[in-house]
């Protein structure tokens, strides 16, 4: 039960859209090309609360094993965005990329009740 509560929290969540122009993180701390192209830009930000909160909502669902391999894979992909430097459609493509494979994990794991 708690876990499809989670589920439905972060669904919510996300359906609502992002009102703030702010991203995941500190913007004022923001110093590498990419973090600066996402908190320069209401899309990229937008896209960066929604990645954060999907990936944030799967920690906290899937066990230890899982949870290393996605922290991997988050760590992964945030070298990969720090590549595309200040780019906004390589950034924007990374984040479509990344949100679709998070949105395709939450939904294995709603596969996976009862709750």
């Amino acid at each position: 039960m708690r876990r499809m509560t989670l589920i439905l929290t972060a669904v919510a969540a996300l359906s609502l859209g992002g009102q703030a122009h702010a991203a995941s993180f500190d913007c004022r701390k923001a110093s590498n090309p990419d973090e600066i192209a996402v908190c320069d830009s209401r899309e990229l930000s937008e896209l960066d609360v929604k990645m954060a909160t999907l990936y944030e909502t799967i920690i906290k669902l899937v066990g230890m094993g899982v949870r290393g391999a996605m922290q991997d894979q988050q760590r992964a992909w945030l070298q990969e965005r720090a590549g595309c430097g200040a780019d906004r459609t390589c950034i924007r493509r990374l984040y479509d990329t990344r949100i679709s494979a998070l949105e395709a994990e939450v939904a294995r794991i709603a596969k996976g009740g009862p709750y």
